[in-house]
Order: C-alpha cells, then sequence, then structure tokens
C-alpha cells in the first residue's frame, strides 16, 4: 500500500500514502523523515504554520533518495488572504525547505484560523487572490501541483468560477465518525483528489469500543483499520506520527474492509469533542472550543 499512487489531474503522480509531520518539531523531523524514508515512505506533508518546513527540507536533502522520488507539500498560511502575502509565502517556504522547488503547494483554510468555526466569512476574494499567487508560482515551475485544504463546496466553486488552473487536491479532516460524503464526492466528480489529515482522529477513535471489535474481526489494530478506510474512499491518507513503529504498522494496511463494514464506518456517530484538537473545521458536525491553532 505504501507505494500506491493517485495520478492528479495534470498527471502527476502523488503517493496515496503520506507522512503528515504536524507537532514533529523542526528540529527533530529531519531524523523522523530519513526514518519514515527508510521504511518506504516517499510522500511528506508540511506547512508554513507547522514551523518545520526547514527540518522537513533538511531529511528530504539528506535522506539519500533521488528528489524526483519523494513528493512533499506545504501549505499557504490560512491568514495570507492577498495575492503579496501569499506570493511572499510561498518564496520564503520554497527557500527554507531549502528545495528547487515543491510538488505541491495548498491553501491552508479558506478563513484565518481564528476565524474558523466563528465567522460567516468565507474570504471570497482573499481566497481567489492567494489561488492566483499559487497559480503564478505553478507556472514558474516553483510547485508541480497546487490545491486546496479545508475547503468546502462553496469555497471550491468560488475558485472553479475564476481559475485558470483547476485544483488537484482538497486536504480535508476524514475519518470514521466524520465523514462529509457530500463533500468527497463532490471533489471526486470535479477531478479534485481528496487528502485525509488526521485519518485516526487525533487519537480519540481509540476510545471508542465499536470500531475496536471492527478492527479485531480484520486482525488489525485501530490506527491501521482507520488509515485503510480513508484509502477505501479514494483519498489520500496522510497519518501523522514521529514514532517510526508506529510509521511500519501504519503502512501495514493491505487488508480489504468489506462493503457492509465501509457502509457502517461512513455513518458511525460523530465525534463532538476532539479534546486538545478541538480547532478544526467538522463538516456536518460542530466543533467546540476553536484553539487558533493550524492542523
Amino acid at each position: 500500500m505504501i507505494h500506491n499512487v493517485l495520478t492528479l489531474n495534470n498527471g502527476i503522480e502523488i503517493p496515496q500514502l503520506g507522512l503528515g509531520t504536524w507537532f514533529i518539531r523542526d528540529d527533530i523531523v529531519a531524523d523522523a523523515i530519513k526514518e519514515a524514508v527508510n521504511i518506504g515512505y516517499r510522500h511528506f506533508d508540511t506547512a508554513q504554520a507547522y514551523g518545520n518546513e526547514r527540518g522537513v527540507g533538511e531529511g528530504i536533502r539528506n535522506c539519500g533518495i533521488p528528489r524526483d522520488e519523494i513528493f512533499v507539500t506545504s501549505k499557504v498560511a490560512a491568514e495570507h488572504k492577498t495575492y503579496d502575502e501569499a506570493m511572499a509565502g510561498i518564496d520564503e517556504t520554497i527557500k527554507k525547505i531549502g528545495l528547487d522547488y515543491l510538488d505541491m503547494m495548498i491553501i491552508h483554510s479558506p478563513q484565518p484560523w481564528e476565524k474558523v468555526n466563528q465567522s460567516e466569512d468565507r474570504y471570497v476574494n482573499g481566497n481567489r487572490e492567494a489561488w492566483k499567487a499559487l497559480e503564478d508560482s505553478y507556472k514558474a515551475g516553483k510547485l508541480k501541483a497546487i490545491g486546496l485544504s479545508n475547503f468546502r463546496i462553496g469555497d471550491i466553486e468560488n475558485i472553479l468560477e475564476v481559475c485558470e488552473i483547476k485544483p488537484m487536491v482538497n486536504q480535508i479532516l476524514l475519518h470514521i465518525s466524520n465523514t462529509p460524503l457530500e463533500l468527497v464526492e463532490y471533489c471526486q466528480g470535479k477531478d479534485i483528489i481528496v487528502e485525509a489529515y488526521s485519518p485516526i482522529a487525533h487519537g480519540e477513535i481509540l476510545h471508542q469500543r465499536e470500531i475496536a471489535v471492527i478492527a479485531e474481526k480484520y486482525g488489525v489494530s485501530v490506527p491501521q483499520l482507520c488509515i485503510r478506510y480513508t484509502l477505501q474512499l479514494g483519498a489520500v491518507s496522510l497519518p501523522k506520527t514521529g514514532n517510526p513503529e508506529h510509521m511500519r504498522t501504519n503502512a501495514e494496511v493491505d487488508f480489504e474492509i468489506s462493503p457492509e463494514d465501509m457502509k457502517m464506518l461512513k455513518n458511525f456517530k460523530h465525534i463532538k469533542d476532539y479534546g486538545q484538537s478541538s480547532h478544526f473545521p467538522v463538516y456536518g458536525g460542530k466543533i467546540v472550543g476553536v484553539k487558533a491553532m493550524k492542523k
């Protein structure tokens, strides 16, 4: 499964399983990247907001694998809602990460983090300006692909109305107990690949006994079931961990969830509170307490 790829709408291949690096410190993330590469990972996801782009770049440069065999994504800060802010951020990321180009860069959120779940303002013009900066960077060869994150259907349509280059992905909170099927199907219908961040529900799914029973049925762990679930939805899956053993087991997902179990998992009850991670948009539900952080 670790070597499976999907094809973006511009023909670029993206590994379907990647490593999320949120909460892995800049001073240690290079070692995590090298461990992951040794296990077989070739897809790494970071962001301006994570504060670890420098370390991610160090790990990629020193991992011993040719650059063209690695796929690395970063994200335009959610607060960058003018062309100049977004363009400056893109250039800063490329400089900080120390690579000649990025495989993909995406807008981290349609709203600044402090406004998520707090405002009806969808930053229509700001997102169009940030998208224009991504398009120009793509045309200049700085980026091989461009996309979105945390965008609802209306937010995506706002971009599609004016874009010269169509978004290639929408990275969203997608996991058992939070499966926005309307959004997933909309994206897939527009040839926009869905990426699932936090596929293990920030760890909260581990407390759900019903999910543990299903995992036991397949002889796998709950995290493995969760990752496999997102892959079977046709999404790219981005579990985050700095633990090499977890990296290894997260990649051991070569089993098949039955159609009956997939249906049940799609409709599993919503997790209403993610504890310390209760700051992300939940599609179809409501998260309690935005904590201006950045997935």
